[in-house]
């Protein structure tokens, strides 16, 4: 735990504005903020909550991990990483995306801690103890959602409350400190005392979907009681969202569909100019390009200014076009799973028009440069909406001012709808989960509604909901844990398509391997802790 304190202990020296000094871990400088006076009234926890807890919450870890051990990316033209990685299955404890999630969950476990200690010495002026209380109840669902974070990925099995869990924190630790890991038993007990404040002192709303309130919580618990199995209690969450947000599944206006199928549209200038006029005025891409909410829960804020990261720098160096310097791009049968649907609107939401696609990519030596899935799910952020009388189909992309920045989703209604989904399965609904995997269908079709599929068997519902997940959840972090939690019981494993890199390496691992248990406990934690227990396989 050292080298993770070294670096959350950064949030106890301040500056005024609550920014972090990189530099005063040994010296006290003028100016400095320490960790008594730091919170002294209602405000200040305001203001950390804003300025460290909120912004040091990230994801990028775990999307970037999820998509490249699985089957959402294949080698783009330019990726040059031939050697051993995630994405040829080699998976040990020096993997860098592992070490993020381990240590930025517990950086901010520890920011939150930090509040809460300095929130005890405060006794709120009169008529801010709920505003007290509500800071209190966004930094611990924080916290709750790094724990569950930590648990999903390094336990075998967040099912068992006596399977080994995580680190447990309930105060802030000096430098030297170390724990060992607890069972889940413990961490969940935890989890579930922070949700219990939360829907006690929680806002309904703390002022847009950057900020956690009511419909939070609720997403929260819907996914939350759902890895744990808790599928009645799964239920209610999730129905409460679908029903109290406010918000409704996006769909791509009927009204300036282009008439065609989606093999030729992206045929000839006149329809591929078409189709980019289409999209850049899509509710569904606008969603994408954080242009508008559409049904995104919750997400956090990666504005045009400021230091932010780069989700998609992770997929390419310069842009998401042809000329942008592409590392990776989509995998290949992912691609042919939503090229496959007439009227998906995903096919062309995802895929950059400025793509190569070739039809014979199977049977060509060069596929890595014939065959280029550029991925525009994160497209970066426009500075200005497009003019529909320019003659440059481009001028949304050339117009972003961060042309690799986006917000990253947390929680959208379309995965309230699958776990509406799995509960139904799991009540022996199996025409009710058809309906709610129909709902998302219909919704991401230009065409028209979709056939309503029907299952046979409690194998055939979870295949089919791991395969609409794998489409609409695309490199939003779920894959791994999707093939984690269902993919025994479906009889699904990693898919992917040997183009996806190098033919002679492996295209896919059982789904019983020990790298789709958890993941390996970071060498840092292992060298630094003496207590630390590895995980099997590792």
């Amino acid at each position: 735990m050292k080298n993770i304190f070294k670096i959350a202990i950064l949030s106890v020296a301040v500056s005024a504005s609550f920014s972090s000094c990189n530099d005063a871990l040994d010296i006290i400088q003028d100016g400095e903020l320490n960790a008594e006076n730091t919170f002294v009234k209602t405000e200040d926890m305001n203001k950390y909550l804003n300025g460290s807890v909120y912004a040091g919450l990230d994801i990028t870890n775990e999307l970037f991990l999820s998509a490249q051990i699985t089957d959402e990316l294949g080698m783009g033209p330019q990726n040059t990483e031939l050697g051993l990685s995630a994405h040829q299955f080699y998976l040990d404890i020096t993997n860098g995306p592992t070490a993020g999630i381990w240590l930025g969950h517990y950086a901010t476990i520890n920011r939150v801690n930090r509040l809460m200690e300095g929130a005890s010495k405060i006794v709120p002026a009169s008529g801010e103890q709920t505003q007290y209380n509500n800071i209190l109840a966004q930094a611990r669902l924080i916290r709750a959602f790094s724990y569950f974070t930590l648990l999903s990925y390094f336990s075998t099995d967040i099912k068992n409350p006596d399977a080994l869990g995580v680190m447990l924190f309930d105060y802030v630790p000096g430098l030297t400190a170390t724990e060992p890991r607890v069972k889940n038993s413990a961490v969940l007990s935890f989890i579930d005392a922070d949700i219990a404040y939360a829907e006690t002192n929680l806002a309904a709303s703390n002022g847009d979907y950057y900020r956690i309130g009511k419909n939070f919580l609720n997403a929260f618990k819907a996914r939350y009681y759902l890895y744990r199995g808790m599928y009645p209690q799964a239920k209610i969450a999730a129905q409460a969202v679908v029903s109290s947000s406010g918000l409704v599944l996006t769909s791509p206006l009927s009204s300036t569909t282009p008439g065609a199928a989606p093999g030729s549209l992206a045929q000839g200038n006149d329809r591929h100019k078409a189709l980019n006029d289409y999209l850049t005025r899509n509710p569904y891409t606008k969603m994408l390009n954080n242009t508008k909410q559409g049904e995104i829960v919750f997400a956090l804020n990666r504005p045009l200014v400021g230091g932010w990261g780069n989700i998609g720098s992770l997929l390419a160096s310069n842009a998401s076009v042809s000329n942008g310097s592409i590392l990776y791009d989509m995998g290949r049968r992912t691609f042919n799973l939503l090229n496959d649907v007439n009227g998906d609107i995903r096919r062309f939401a995802y895929i950059d028009p400025t793509s190569t696609i070739n039809t014979n990519y199977a049977t060509i030596t060069n596929y890595r440069t014939a065959d280029v899935l550029i991925i525009d799910k994160y497209p970066g952020r426009p500075k200005l909406l497009p003019d529909p009388t320019d003659a440059d189909p481009y001028k949304e992309k050339l117009a972003a001012s961060a042309p690799l920045r986006n917000d990253l989703p947390i929680f959208r209604l379309a995965e309230m709808y699958f776990i509406l989904a799995e509960c139904a399965v799991e009540e022996g609904n199996l025409p009710a989960a058809a309906g709610y995997i129909k709902n998302v269908r219909d919704a991401r079709n230009y065409v028209g509604p979709v056939t309503l599929p029907t299952y046979g068997s409690k194998q055939d519902a979870y295949k089919d909901i791991l395969l609409e997940r794998r489409k609409d959840l695309y490199f939003e972090g779920h894959r791994y844990q999707d093939l984690k939690r269902l993919g025994a019981i479906a009889g699904v494993a990693i898919d992917r398509d040997p183009t996806d890199d190098v033919k002679t390496i492996p295209v896919t691992i059982p789904i019983d391997d020990y790298r789709m248990r958890s993941l390996p406990i970071p060498r840092a934690e292992m060298q630094g802790n003496p207590s630390m227990q590895q995980n099997p396989g590792y």
